[in-house]
């Protein structure tokens, strides 16, 4: 019968036959009546976080996260791949820039080493760690988070963000998705930096919704939406979570 009276009603009486919610919001339309548009499809629009198209959507939270911790960014900074963070958000704050990488061969980094594992960095050497979108890519995530704690100074900042909702990329040049071991949510982020760092020193914040979600795993980009789209965080959708967790003065 649904499918009768899709074939024979036009689109904008079937629009008007489906009934309005409180605050002029749709309600659920029936089974079958949804209409996917272009984005009925069993491939991605994007398979490479929508680079192709823009800003990926999970970077425009990031970067958001970031900017609003800008004071954080100061002293000797460490951050995981490059320094990209450092320079742009930190700039004349920064008095030295490290750049962390587990495997030998890049020229910019200056220390290699496994954040699960590295006692050969000193502690306390820090005040501010930048670890974005790195997490799920180490199997041992709790030594990772404990190592962390162990190289900021006293009164040092991690500041760091994890995926939620995500596809795993397999075509990146960094191979990420044979490495990709964890996605995570608001709770678990919560869970592990408060064991190492203290429930009073640790903040986290979930970002996304559903449209953000679906986007994200099509591969649209931040272009493909408009600002309160972007803006609007729903808990039940984490595409993204953030963290920005304080050594004590006292550890």
């Amino acid at each position: 019968m649904t499918s009768f009276l899709r074939s024979v009603i036009p689109d904008w009486i079937r629009r008007r036959l489906v009934p309005r919610g409180v605050a002029g919001l749709r309600c659920r339309p029936p089974v079958g009546w949804v209409r996917f548009g272009g984005l009925r499809r069993l491939e991605p629009v994007s398979r490479n976080w929508g680079e192709e198209r823009g800003r990926p959507l999970d970077r425009y939270y990031i970067n958001r996260f970031l900017e609003n911790h800008a004071a954080d960014v100061r002293g000797r900074v460490l951050e995981v791949g490059d320094n990209v963070y450092t320079r742009r958000i930190g700039g004349a704050n920064v008095t030295q820039s490290d750049i962390l990488h587990v495997t030998e061969g890049d020229p910019d980094a200056t220390i290699i080493a496994d954040l699960a594992h590295a006692p050969h960095i000193p502690d306390a050497l820090f005040d501010c760690i930048i670890l974005t979108q790195t997490l799920q890519l180490i199997y041992d995530v709790r030594a990772a988070v404990q190592t962390t704690h162990r190289l900021l100074k006293p009164g040092g900042v991690v500041l760091a963000t994890v995926p939620g909702i995500t596809h795993i990329c397999h075509q990146d040049s960094d191979t990420w998705g044979e490495q990709w071991c964890w996605s995570f949510t608001a709770l678990s982020m919560r869970k592990l930096f408060q064991e190492s760092f203290g429930p009073s020193q640790v903040h986290v914040e979930a970002h996304g919704n559903v449209l953000t979600s679906v986007g994200f795993l099509l591969g649209l980009a931040v272009e493909d939406l408009a600002p309160h789209e972007l803006d609007a965080d729903d808990r039940d959708y984490q595409l993204n979570i953030a963290v920005r967790a304080q050594k004590s003065v006292s550890a």
